[in-house]
């Protein structure tokens, strides 16, 4: 009697409290990825971009060597905010997901938990 006693303890802990806990462990350790993900691939972006303009400059040896260089300047501002607006618009959406989901998981654990409170009643 002990053993089914301990038994369905186990499975209620399971059921209740670790399967939710992982299931949400899960979808942080993704959206954590996903997001780290995006950081280092924008800051590529824009490492990349800001050593290309440190490495135009140098090779500015005249007037008309800096005024192309001050035109790339400006070509090369509106092209990153350009991917600035398009970084922020991805981790929006990683957070509009990361929530859907966070969502999502807690009515299915209200559901779970709803239907072991009636089956317990009968």
């Amino acid at each position: 009697m002990s053993n089914v006693n301990f038994e369905k303890a186990t499975e209620q802990f399971e059921t209740f409290f670790f399967g939710p806990a992982r299931a949400y462990a899960a979808l942080s350790l993704d959206y954590s990825e996903k997001l780290i993900g995006a950081q280092f691939e924008a800051t590529k972006a824009y490492t990349d971009a800001s050593l290309k303009q440190v490495r135009a400059f140098f090779d500015v040896k005249d007037a008309d060597g800096f005024q192309a260089y001050v035109e790339d300047q400006k070509k090369t501002a509106k092209d990153l905010s350009e991917r600035f607006k398009g970084d922020a618009e991805k981790v929006v959406a990683l957070n509009q997901e990361f929530v859907q989901k966070g969502q999502k998981l807690v009515e299915d654990n209200v559901k779970t938990a709803s239907k072991a409170a009636t089956q317990a009643t009968k």
